[in-house]
């Protein structure tokens, strides 16, 4: 199946950021010749050797879609993006058909989609996490937050749903009466996210910093990857007024909330995650928890696996979350310092082989910058109430210009756009998401990628554009 000389076919499933990002590293292989990407969107296009897949003209989606694509182009290798699509057991469906699938199986996916599942899993694995407890009744979790923040007033409380709530599902609770009411908007009304908070677990908030680690498994070997500091919060920290004014269009009580995003950007390497502590979290982490769910499951866990950790004042880890699959934004200023062939390393990773493959790293940072839909000055199409922009409701179909004044070294991954026709018939590219575009640049250190950064999204402009003024800031 490996032949060299006539170049592999790779199809990436991912709509977003960080598939575009995956996409590129294919496409630097020489190995591959061929890049497709499924949904994708419009800057899946425009990189070498990269191009939308289509089956009978229309853009594959659904798992079977998918699998006819594969079988009809004759792709070598398959490489999951999202979550979803790992849950809904892609990988199982794919390797039943005899396809080369990268990503964990749906029983390994339950890594990230159940959140009480996996904190059970790993304190019987012994691996470090907070005190937590789940819930599937909203009554007993409202008597277990009385309790915790009477044995200890002023404790923080995070309530966490069980599902999948794209990032969102977190919220950081200060006092009981907080807690409680997290507790009763996520299970009870208005179920802010669905049948994802039919459970919830409850843990009490760790004092210390938060690091997102990144891993790659082929079941049997696991190997560090570089990390990245990211942005969660939509605002910086000194963004009051625009901070209470969003949460006021967006009807939420907590007018200082800043709220948390899927990612507004962020910078590799991570400032302050270094060999000792790399080597700390392999050992009390990441190799139990790879080799403890292939114990108690019998499966292995193939494919990235990537940890949110908190590590305290004393430099101990402990586990807050698990996802099964690379981040967004991280993936989009990670994989450009990746120097090992990613085709060669995620052929190692489906066939067993990745102690042969050490990873080698680019010592350049990148530095990446996430332009969101915010609040726009409203199409006067437009009736009802103003929208108070990403994470909140926000507009999309918003004409994007000067993506052609970026400098030719500077990487724009699409988050979410796609090609349209204006009004004049001109064919032009188009917002589809609240992530619109992360723009990444690289530098010898942190200030030359991040001046680059700035100096080039200045030149990019959509309605409602936004985003931090401050990555990378704190750490120059």
């Amino acid at each position: 199946k490996m032949n060299l000389m006539s170049g592999n076919r790779v199809l990436v499933v991912d709509a977003g950021g960080r598939g575009n990002a995956i996409a590129h590293a294919f496409a630097r292989s020489g190995s591959v010749e061929r890049v497709y990407v499924a949904p994708g969107n419009a800057g899946s296009e425009m990189m070498d050797k990269c191009r939308l897949a289509a089956i009978e003209g229309k853009v594959p989606r659904s798992i079977s879609e998918l699998l006819a694509f594969v079988k009809k182009e004759r792709i070598d290798l398959t490489f999951v993006g999202p979550e979803g699509y790992l849950s809904e057991g892609i990988v199982d469906i794919f390797q039943e058909d005899g396809q080369r699938i990268l990503g964990p199986k749906r029983e390994a996916a339950v890594l990230e989609n159940s959140k009480c599942q996996t904190k059970d899993l790993l304190k019987k694995l012994s691996v470090p996490v907070p005190p937590c407890q789940n819930f599937s009744d909203p009554q007993e979790a409202k008597e277990y937050v009385q309790q915790r923040c009477s044995e200890e007033p002023g404790r923080g409380l995070v309530v966490k749903a069980d599902g999948l709530a794209a990032g969102k599902g977190s919220i950081i609770c200060t006092t009981p009466e907080e807690a409680a009411s997290a507790i009763e908007r996520i299970m009870v009304s208005p179920r802010l996210f669905g049948g994802a908070g039919d459970r919830i677990e409850i843990e009490d908030r760790l004092e210390g910093r938060e690091l997102m680690f990144f891993a790659l498994s082929d079941g049997h070997t696991v190997q560090a990857m570089q990390s990245a500091l990211d942005y969660k919060q939509a605002f910086s920290p000194d963004e009051s007024v625009a901070i209470r004014l969003f949460n006021k269009l967006a009807g939420n009580p907590n007018q200082d909330n800043n709220p948390n995003t899927g990612g507004m950007g962020g910078f590799s390497p991570h400032p302050w995650l270094d060999e000792e502590l790399t080597e700390r979290i392999m050992k009390k982490i990441a190799l139990p928890t790879v080799r403890g769910f292939k114990e108690s499951s019998g499966q292995e866990y193939r494919g990235v696996i990537y940890f949110g950790l908190m590590i305290s004042e004393d430099r101990e880890p402990a586990v807050l979350e698990i996802n099964v699959r690379l981040g967004d934004p991280e993936a989009e200023v990670i994989l450009p310092r990746l120097q090992t062939d990613f085709y060669q390393l995620s052929m190692a990773v489906v066939d067993g082989r990745l102690d042969e493959l050490p990873l080698q790293w680019s010592d350049d940072f990148c530095l990446g910058i996430c332009a969101i839909s915010g609040r726009a000055i409203k199409p006067l199409s437009s009736t009802g109430p103003e929208r108070p922009g990403y994470p909140g409701e926000h507009y999309t179909n918003m004409p994007i210009n000067g993506l052609e004044r970026v400098d030719p070294e500077v990487i724009v991954y699409h988050n979410g756009t796609a090609w349209g026709t204006d009004s004049a018939g001109n064919r032009r590219l188009y917002t589809t998401g609240g992530r619109v575009f992360t723009l990444v640049a690289r530098g010898k250190s942190l200030a030359e990628a991040r001046a680059k950064a700035y100096e080039n999204i200045k030149r990019v402009r959509f309605n409602g554009m936004r985003y931090r003024k401050d990555i990378g800031l704190r750490y120059i």
